[in-house]
Formats: C-alpha cells, structure tokens, sequence
C-alpha cells in the first residue's frame, strides 16, 4: 500500500518532471498499483495518458524500466520527450551506429539510464536478452500489447515470445498497455505475456470531442479540398491504402497551393524522418499517408484525419481517427466508403494461408463494414465494439445530426430478391441493377437475363439509388455477399420470407441520403470554430519565441511547450518565476530552463500594449 510520504513524491514527480499538478481519470490508481509491484493491463485510448502510466512509476522505482516499443518514430519521439523532461531514457534499435549503441549500453551498466526503449525483435537478438538479465530492471512496460493476440489487427509474432521476459526477470512488474482491444485481444494480453494475476484498468474509449462522419466513395478529390481549405493552415492526416494514392493526392494538393507531403514505408528512412518532423513542427499542413504513419506521432493539434479508403478493421480506424484532436479541441474524423474497399480487403484476406486468422480478418472487416454502412448512432457502434455501452444517440456524428427517415420498402427488395432468385444467385450488384433498370448489357444478353420475369421492374428508380437499397438490404441481413462465389448475391430464409410477404422491410429512401449528403457538403464549406484565447496577441508573441528557442535545439515546438500550455501561459500571463510554475504543463526543469526567456517576453509585451 502506498504512504502519504510516497503519494507526495508521487506528485512531486509528476510535477517537477511532467508540468502538472494532478493525475487524470485512472492514472493514480494504475501508478500506484504498478508501485505495489502488481501486473497491469492499461486499455485507455489515444490521447488518454497511457504513457505516463509507466513513466512516472520509473522515476520512483530504484532500477531500470523496460519499455518494448514495436517502431522506431515511436521511440525517438518518446526518449525526445523525457529528455526534454530532464529524465535520462533512451532507446537501442537499427537507427544508432555501434558506438552510439556500445555508450548507452555503457550508461545502462552504470544505472544512469532510468527508462529504455527496444523493439520486440532487439529483445530475442542474438546476447541481448543474458544482457537485459544483468541489469536491474524493475519494470517491465508492453507498448501497443494489442500486437500480441492473433485477433488484434497488428499481430506480431515477435510479441508472443514476451512471455520469456517474465521469465528471465521473474522480480520484475509487468504492464501491458494498448488503445486497442476488443474482448478476445484483452483475454489474450494478459495470458500471452505470462503475466501473474494482472488487474485491468479499463478507460472510456469515448472521444467526445471527434466528429464522425462516413461520405460516399465518389467524387473524393471535390470533397477532400473543400475540407481541407475549410481547415486552412490547419494539420490533417489523410489516411490511404496505397502508396502510390498518398504520391498522387499529396501532388494535387500540392498543385492546390496546400503545404503537403506523402509518406509511406516504400520512402527512404532519412526522406520519412525528414517528412515526419516537418509535419510535427507545423512546416507541413497535410499528410498524405499509409498506416506507416501515425503511431509515432505525438501531435497534439490535428484538426482532421481524412479515410480515403476505408481501413479493414475498426480497430485501426479507431487507432488511425485517434490522432486527431489529441489536445482536446473540437476536431473532424471522415471515412470515404464503396463496396471496392470491402473487396480489395477480402483479396488480401483470401491470401491468407492460416485459416484461422483469415477467418478472424474476415469478421472483423464485416464489423467495419457495418459501421461504414449504418443508419445509427455511429459513436454507439464504435464504442459497442470495444464493450462501452452508450445510452443515448452522441448527437454529434453525421446520422444523429440527419437522422433518416425509413419507407415501407418491402416492394422494393421482392423485386431485388425476386431477380437474384430468378438467376439461380449468380449475379453481382452491378448486374442486379442492370436487370431490374433493365439495362442491355453484354453480361444480361449473354445470360438471357433479359428474359426473366423481373427484368425492368424497377426501370422508375435510378440505378444511384437502387444501389442505395440494394447495400441496405445487405446490411440488413436480407441479401447476402458471397466472397468466394465472385462476390455473387445469395438468398437466405429470411430473403424467402420477404418475397413470400411473411416478413415486412423497411429502408432509408435515397432522396433522404442526397438530402443529408447536400447538408454535409454545406457543413463543410462552412468556416471552422475558431478557438478564442485569452489574450491571442500574447499568445502569438509566446509563440514566436518558443519557435525561436526549438529551432536553436533543432526540436518540435511541442517539445518546449504544447499549445495547452501557451494558452495557460497567455491567460495567465506571470511575470514571477512562482506564477510561472502555475501554467499547466510546466514543471521545475521546465521553468529552470526557459523561465527567464518567457517571463521576459511577457514582461515586454506588457510594456508595449
């Protein structure tokens, strides 16, 4: 059980080394029993504090801290972070020359290191692991655990081989700590890691302050610029499958006049550091990416994060819309979602030789799938899926904001229904609609399709919105997806209840989606909040100075002060080294070390208005 004594220096540490005066939601009771030496597993998402959680525990523990890191940006910009914080943490990975490597080892056999960063694959190499056994590690911290379930969306092998760690240093407390993990990861984290009797501590996975939007995979480049002048000079990631869309789309972009930039694993490393601290320091507005980026990314002030194809699970959209918004500010999260997205992931998943974790890809993509596709609450769906019940409609994505009204269209879907069966269940969707349009096509000749029954029997309804009724009808269960039988359409019993008139069907009507889609696209257009500061004159002068001092030490601004706690400074404008250490995130090395500098631009800017 932890003293009054050692709850002091708790927030002493927390103070001194992190800027702040209090510990947010469950961070006290994680740190505090991690202290009393008990496995932990921490579920809190992005922006949450996760870090902290094993951070401030090795700063009062007398040995070591392990911290297994699966990238390499997420180390540098972690260690980048505790320096700047006057904790001595380092990292051992590929990106340091031997010299380099051999002088932290150095440090480490000295005890003057108090975290170290090393990835999964470090930890087996080839002496490291009889090497880590002759430190004095006392903690042993499992970033991104997520990784070490088959059913997580980022399974690496590498981390099933942890357990061994426990092992090796069976005195040493264990956390394991992820923003991503549906029940069938978190039953998995705590056994795979060979972690004794381990408490979860489970934060809400709700950010309130997203919006959440899905928008039609058509016409993406009109939408995507009118969001991003909407949000002009503002950060923004946007999200794509390929390499060569991130190429293409940051080149129109750039063409537009806007600040961006590509990136993605096929880049040379110096190119994506390079690119990385560009957009971190604020020299880039948009990122053009693949998933490659964003997990070493500690920004706090992305505005936007933009799908340009929908990811295959909702684990890594939830990862991937995490990164906006970080500093609690209103933020956008808009998904752009077609059937081709669905079916460029079945590919992948059909090249999967393990059947199992195939067949685990397959359902977590249908789960993505009814999310792009929903005509409820999307907040209640995600959060649902990571077991968090919301009671009321959020009210803030894009279906409660124009919630649709349904139509009796049980008609509708007998004619769908009527025509896959009258083609023995061998048509796609594009050929559904070309028989009931009654399009003459080379497929519907070829067939004889034009000589069933149902031919032509929707002809008064526009292909768009047949294509509308037709996804309704599949997200309902009516129709069903064959993906092994060319993605062909299949009846089920309750598709020949429908078409026998036992069973009554209800659809949003397609005027009423064009309706919402116009209303989005006013939305969009319309200029964003601006966020008001207390005084916006000191705040711009705080922030030319803190530009000045992160370029003398070539680091991000955020290094020398997040914007939060420019805001704080600007409000409360101290002129004393005492008021100084009042602003929000600023701690005792902090203040040593640029006090003076600000006191003294504040100071003159008094003098001066």
């Amino acid at each position: 059980m932890i003293t009054k004594h050692n709850k002091d220096n708790l927030y002493k540490k927390l103070k001194t080394h992190f800027g702040y005066n209090s510990f947010r939601d469950q961070q006290e009771a994680i740190i505090t029993h991690i202290l009393a030496g008990n496995d932990t597993i921490v579920l809190m998402p992005t922006g949450g504090g996760k870090s902290l959680c094993y951070q401030v525990p090795a700063l009062l523990l007398d040995g070591l801290t392990l911290v297994i890191s699966p990238l390499i940006a997420l180390m540098k910009d972690q260690v980048q972070g505790l320096n700047a914080n006057g904790i001595s943490a380092a990292y051992l990975n590929s990106s340091l020359s031997t010299a380099e490597e051999k002088a932290i080892e150095t440090k480490l056999e000295r005890n003057e290191i108090k975290l170290l960063y090393v990835s999964p694959e470090r930890v087996f190499a080839p002496n490291f692991l009889s090497f880590l056994t002759l430190l004095n590690i006392q903690l042993i911290a499992i970033d991104e655990a997520h990784c070490v379930s088959s059913w997580g969306h980022h399974f690496r092998p590498e981390y099933q081989k942890l357990y061994l760690l426990k092992n090796k240093l069976p005195k040493a407390t264990m956390v394991a700590l992820t923003a991503t993990a549906d029940k069938a990861v978190r039953s998995d984290i705590g056994a795979l890691l060979g972690m004794q009797q381990p408490k979860t501590f489970l934060s809400s996975f709700d950010r309130s302050n997203l919006s959440l939007s899905v928008l039609p995979g058509q016409k993406k480049w009109e939408q995507i610029i009118r969001i991003v002048h909407k949000y002009a000079n503002k950060s923004g990631i946007i999200y794509c499958s390929s390499r060569k869309s991130t190429e293409t789309l940051a080149a129109k972009l750039k063409a537009d006049g806007v600040k961006a930039a590509c990136y993605h694993a096929g880049m040379m490393n110096r190119l994506k550091e390079k690119t990385q601290d560009a957009f971190i320091q604020g020299d880039l507005d948009v990122i053009c990416a693949t998933i490659a980026f964003g997990m070493g990314i500690d920004k706090p002030d992305v505005r936007y994060v933009i799908h340009y194809n929908m990811p295959g699970n909702l684990e890594s959209f939830y990862q991937e819309i995490g990164r906006a918004g970080r500093d609690g500010q209103d933020s956008d999260t808009i998904l752009f979602y077609s059937y081709r997205d669905v079916q460029t992931h079945l590919g992948f998943a059909g090249d999967i030789a393990n059947e199992t974790y195939r067949d685990i890809q397959i359902a977590k993509l249908k789960r993505m799938q009814e999310y792009a596709e929903a005509q409820v609450c999307r907040r209640k769906i995600l959060l649902s899926y990571f077991s968090e019940t919301l009671e009321k409609d959020c009210g803030h994505c894009d279906v409660c904001k124009n919630p649709p009204k349904f139509f009796e269209g049980t008609l509708l879907a007998q004619m769908a229904l009527s025509a896959i069966a009258r083609t023995n269940q061998q048509i796609s969707i594009s050929t559904l609609i070309d028989i009931l349009k009654g399009f003459y096509t080379e497929t519907v000749r070829e067939k004889q399709y034009h000589e069933i029954k149902t031919f032509a029997v929707g002809k008064k309804t526009t292909a768009a919105a047949w294509q509308l009724y037709i996804q309704q009808l599949i997200q309902q269960g009516i129709i069903e997806l064959d993906y092994k039988d060319h993605y062909n359409l299949k009846l089920n019993d309750y598709s020949w209840k429908i078409l026998k008139g036992e069973a009554p069907v209800k659809l949003v009507s397609y005027d009423v989606i064009r309706e919402r889609q116009e209303s989005q696209k006013k939305q969009a257009k319309a200029a964003p909040k601006l966020i008001l500061e207390s005084n916006p004159s000191l705040y711009e002068h705080l922030r030319g100075l803190r530009q000045k001092l992160a370029a003398q030490i070539n680091k991000p601004a955020f290094v020398v002060f997040s914007n939060a706690s420019l805001k704080d400074m600007s409000a409360k404008a101290p002129t004393t080294l005492d008021a100084f250490m009042n602003v929000n995130g600023v701690g005792a090395h902090k203040a040593e070390r640029y006090g003076k500098q600000f006191i003294r631009a504040i100071q003159e800017f008094n003098s001066q208005n």
